[in-house]
């Protein structure tokens, strides 16, 4: 997030107030001045409700897979749609760095598949899917 941020403010510093009303980014600025508020190109502000967790491993880790990706897909897009070399090269680090957070987690999903249960495609998770009921 902070590398997001350090690029936004450099990309938007020294906007003088007509260049603020032909990008479009005018009213944004009416709200925020030049300060980092993070929301979805559609405008959405972020929302902590975009996190994801249920308590078995292998659906987290599943949302995790998929939040890597999302990341790494917008990644893909800002990069078809920027070619100033400043701000490339940290996007691609960065979506970098989502494909190996995808890897380690995919490796994490197998282990954790591998100890709940062996036997089963679907694996359960002993601590709460117990096989009988006792009062």
């Amino acid at each position: 997030m902070e590398m997001i941020c350090a690029i936004v403010h450099q990309l938007t510093r020294n906007l003088t107030p007509d260049q603020l009303t032909e990008s479009g980014f005018d009213k944004y600025y009416v709200d925020h001045t030049l300060a980092l508020w993070p929301q979805a190109a559609s405008g959405a502000p972020w929302t902590a409700t975009y996190f994801q967790s249920k308590g078995d491993p292998i659906t987290d880790i599943h949302e995790d897979m998929a939040a890597e990706q999302k990341a790494r897909t917008t990644y893909d897009n800002i990069l078809r749609l920027v070619k100033e070399p400043e701000v490339c090269e940290p996007i691609r680090f960065l979506r970098e760095r989502e494909i190996v957070h995808y890897q380690r987690f995919g490796e994490s999903l197998r282990i954790i598949q591998d100890h709940l249960d062996s036997k089963n495609f679907y694996a359960f998770n002993p601590e709460f899917d117990l096989r009988s009921c006792s009062k």
